[in-house]
């Protein structure tokens, strides 16, 4: 490409176009976000150069000697001089020049013991201390220097940021919630700031104190809990104090939320695209078809295919997943200055998980956006996050730049934290991956399974049905595990409502042990109930509201008539524990528990009967990784001792890996790859199976 442009001159457009765009290509788009990519077209750029050219522009190249290989390329206009310029690197190629800069920036931190430093970043422009603030740097300055008086930035770890106010501060934050048994410190002492364009990734196990904490910044506790001390400053107003009007303007304005639990959190009553259009409203952002048009954009924006249509739906009509998208452009819509997100990302798939956090991290690179994302996840805290935050029982045990606490974590639990995180290149255990089944022997055979659904009032000329699952067929065996992955929306959870006999289906087969699931009727229905039982992608739909932890998870044993009111009681305690629950929570209801506590109710709960089938539907997705993990020790266990049958819902590709016999892949209704977990992962055929696991964000954490 060097030879390329030296050899081009000023009479030679064409060629000079040509390799700048390709300039353009391999150096600069690591730089933008993906709406800028898309505005900025071969098209658009070749009018800009072409203009310039026009104007007798030349062009003069120049070594930029502090980064070594680093070449400085000018289009310069007489009398005006330089118009556009481009940085070329041999190693930029493929991976961006914006990555070789920062290699370099951290070589030279490494070499000189400093915490910051002068480097060339492209004059200074947004798009490239947009990128170096998403890896950890912020600018802090510009200046005028060097041989070709061009704006050099000054570049920090993002942590010293001592010439800015901090758009969200907590100072030494309590709060205690009131129960049967008296008060209890949900979070204790916590404190960290949030700047402009900062992402905070706040992780831990579930009951941490992460999500209150997030709950507290906008007043949003529930009843019994109580702020017992310190500070909460939003743009430097108290939080703590600030009346009730005040908070309801800045709720969704200024600080956007996107709660854990899309069903609570959604009205069923009125249709996804006028709840979008009513935080516009609210806040006189938009009106009418206007705020309409907005939520449609929206919708497209967070993945869900013809939001046109979809907008008119209601949130009953959507999967799990696209639920969440909703709250997520909800959380969007009115552009604020701080995002809360908690778990934003715990229902998605991979791609869908991608896109939303590209949106993210732009709505903080435009506007200057503070994010506070709370997540288990800690991949994702590790790639998009420029800090982190670790609590444990209502503490911080450890904070710091991302790539810094889980690469050399300090603190003891951060390192069982990290330790217990799932990852691609884990491999199965080797009995479980030696592990065969008579053929003879299966358990569940679905053949040619359809599933159609009536849609609400089609506009002339669309089809009248909508298919959800388009004759798939597959087989799980006595005592295997077979997993079903895909994007929200791609027919898993019809599937497994299927398989339940939640839902008619409209062609095909399911025989579950010799018997056609679709005849049972009365007793025999009554039989398969006990011997196949679910876990739902969502805990707090799943849990009686009214019924405390000790009823909800005995009810199987009393609908089936298990026991006495003493054993099953005994058998509850049992429960519990295996599911890293005390047995003081037997009296607790579903609103004093996290989501991933409810979760593991839920999950002691289908245990309960020690079924010969268990349909998981995400049932580890909101699970942080050190539960997760017990869990799927847990499961693993009762699989060996009891010869369990799994059917394994699930976006989160690593712990498909680690426990399946056999997945396959579903995209829009149709199984379209299957295989053994490592012809999937190491040999993928289909290209949206190859898109799955690119997407996958901090793959190579746990390696």
């Amino acid at each position: 490409m060097d030879e390329r442009l030296r050899r081009a001159t000023a009479d030679d457009r064409d060629a000079i176009v040509e390799v700048f765009l390709a300039c353009w290509r391999e150096s600069y788009a690591s730089f933008l976000p993906p709406s800028a990519r898309e505005a900025m077209t071969d098209e658009r750029a070749a009018q800009l150069w072409q203009r310039a050219l026009d104007a007798g522009t030349t062009v003069v190249a120049e070594v930029a000697g502090r980064v070594e290989g680093l070449v400085k390329y000018e289009l310069v206009e007489p009398g005006v001089g330089a118009v556009h310029s481009l940085y070329v690197h041999p190693r930029a190629q493929g991976q961006g020049l914006g990555r070789v800069l920062l290699e370099h920036a951290q070589q030279q931190l490494a070499e000189a013991g400093a915490d910051r430093l002068w480097l060339w970043v492209l004059q200074g422009n947004a798009s490239s201390i947009t990128f170096y603030a998403r890896n950890g740097w912020a600018p802090t300055g510009v200046e005028r220097q060097g041989d070709f008086d061009h704006a050099e930035v000054q570049l920090g770890r993002a942590v010293e940021r001592e010439g800015s106010s901090p758009v969200l501060r907590i100072d030494d934050l309590s709060v205690t919630f009131r129960g049967r048994r008296g008060e209890v410190a949900a979070v204790r002492n916590v404190s960290f700031e949030v700047h402009s364009g900062e992402t905070v990734a706040v992780v831990g196990e579930s009951g941490s104190g992460k999500s209150t904490t997030a709950a507290a910044i906008n007043r949003l506790l529930p009843a019994s809990a109580t702020i017992t001390s310190g500070s909460i400053l939003f743009e430097g107003r108290e939080m703590t104090t600030l009346p009730e009007r005040q908070l309801v303007r800045l709720r969704g304005a200024g600080i956007g939320l996107v709660p854990q639990d899309p069903m609570s959190n959604l009205n069923p009553m009125m249709r996804v695209g006028a709840q979008i259009a009513e935080a516009l409203e609210v806040h006189h952002l938009a009106r009418g078809e206007a705020a309409w048009r907005r939520a449609v954009e929206l919708l497209t924006m967070v993945g869900i295919p013809e939001a046109e249509r979809r907008a008119r739906q209601y949130p009953h009509e959507f999967s799990g997943g696209m639920r969440q998208r909703v709250l997520i452009a909800m959380g969007l819509a009115c552009r604020p200055r701080l995002l809360i997100a908690d778990e934003p990302t715990s229902a998605l798939d991979v791609t869908v998980q991608r896109r939303v956090l590209d949106e993210l991290a732009e709505l903080a690179a435009d506007l200057g956006a503070a994010v506070c994302l709370i997540t288990h996840d800690l991949g994702l805290a590790a790639e998009r996050a420029d800090r982190v935050l670790v609590m444990h029982r209502g503490q911080v045990v450890e904070s710091g730049p991302s790539a810094q606490v889980l690469r050399d974590p300090q603190h003891e639990y951060t390192k069982r934290l990290i330790a217990a995180a799932p990852s691609l290149n884990a491999q199965r255990p080797r009995e479980l991956a030696d592990r065969t089944t008579d053929a003879g022997a299966a358990l569940v055979h679905v053949q040619g399974l359809t599933k159609e659904f009536a849609l609400r009032a089609p506009k002339k000329g669309e089809p009248g049905m909508f298919r959800a699952v388009d004759d798939v067929s597959f087989t799980i065996g006595r005592g295997q595990t077979v997993s079903i992955v895909g994007e929200s929306g791609s027919g898993k959870s019809t599937t497994a409502n299927l398989v339940l006999g939640l839902e008619p289906i409209t062609a095909g087969s399911i025989m579950f042990d010799g018997q056609d699931v679709a005849r049972l009727r009365g007793r025999e229905a009554m039989a398969f109930r006990r011997r196949v039982q679910p876990v739902f992608q969502n805990p707090f739909a799943s849990l009686d509201p009214r019924y405390t932890v000790e009823r909800s998870v005995a009810e199987p044993l009393v609908v089936h008539r298990i026991g006495d009111a003493r054993s099953r009681r005994d058998r509850v305690v049992e429960l519990l524990e295996q599911v890293a629950l005390p047995a003081d929570y037997v009296t607790r209801m579903p609103h004093e528990l996290s989501g991933g506590q409810c979760q593991r109710v839920a999950i002691a709960r289908a245990l309960a009967l020690e079924p010969e089938l268990v349909v998981l539907d995400e049932a580890v997705s909101a699970l942080d990784v050190l539960v997760q993990a017990q869990v799927l020790d847990l499961l693993d266990e009762l699989q060996q001792r009891l010869g369990l049958s799994y059917l394994f819902i699930s976006h989160d590709l690593a712990v498909v890996r680690m426990i399946s016999d056999q997945v396959h892949v579903m995209q829009r209704g149709r199984i379209i790859e299957s295989g053994t977990p490592e012809q999937i992962f190491d040999d993928p055929q289909q290209d949206y199976t190859k898109e799955l696991l690119a997407a996958i964000p901090g793959v190579g954490l746990a390696s």
